[in-house]
């Protein structure tokens, strides 16, 4: 079993987390959703509100994930999209940290949406990997190769993916990324997908 840590920050797209952690969970992974406070703000809650209105509880707030996992690293990280989600995100200079110190260990890391263009790009993962995210948002973004039209990119150890309704299609990469084939085609058929 894999541990997978999801950060959430105000304004994330719902569709984006929630089917991701739910698509995990159904394979059976350790997934911790660790709220993240809005840019500038030294609020500390589990609550955190989407980009739509959604309201998610969190398993842990920032700054006890941190305390709790200072001397390791989780087997992967995801990071969803939506604004002002994934500025949130992008602000705090502990998860840019933890981005770069996965990639150097290997491991897993995932973003979709915004959150490649505005989090991923602040770090040195995207360079010399293909990557995806949401259409217009990679202007500007030299590192790596930007692919378009496509609903993931999986480069590596980066899973990224293009927007919402791609969503379950990362999921299920995810999925097999982690827990495998096999465990994917049951999610997939059990789950009635197209």
């Amino acid at each position: 079993m894999s541990k997978i840590i999801v950060f959430l920050a105000p304004g994330f797209e719902e569709i984006e987390a929630l089917t991701i952690v739910d698509y995990l969970r159904r394979a059976g992974q350790d997934v911790i959703t660790v709220s993240v406070p809005e840019a500038d703000s030294a609020e500390k809650t589990s609550i955190v509100e989407g980009s739509h209105g959604v309201k998610v509880f969190a398993d842990q707030i920032l700054c006890d994930f941190m305390e709790d996992n200072k001397d390791s690293l989780p087997d992967a990280v995801y990071f969803p999209g939506g604004m002002p989600g994934a500025k949130n995100l992008a602000a705090e200079k502990q998860l840019l940290d933890i981005i770069n110190k996965m990639s150097e260990s290997n491991k897993l890391v995932a973003a979709m949406c915004a959150s490649p263009a505005v989090v991923l790009s602040k770090t040195s993962i995207l360079a010399g990997r293909s990557w995806t995210c949401y259409p217009g948002m990679n202007e500007g973004i030299a590192e790596g190769t930007h692919v378009t039209d496509v609903p993931f990119v999986f480069d590596k150890n980066l899973l990224t993916g293009r927007g919402p309704g791609t969503a379950e299609q990362f999921a299920m990469k995810f999925v097999e990324i982690l827990a495998g084939a096999e465990t994917a085609k049951k999610i997939h058929d059990g789950s009635c997908q197209r």
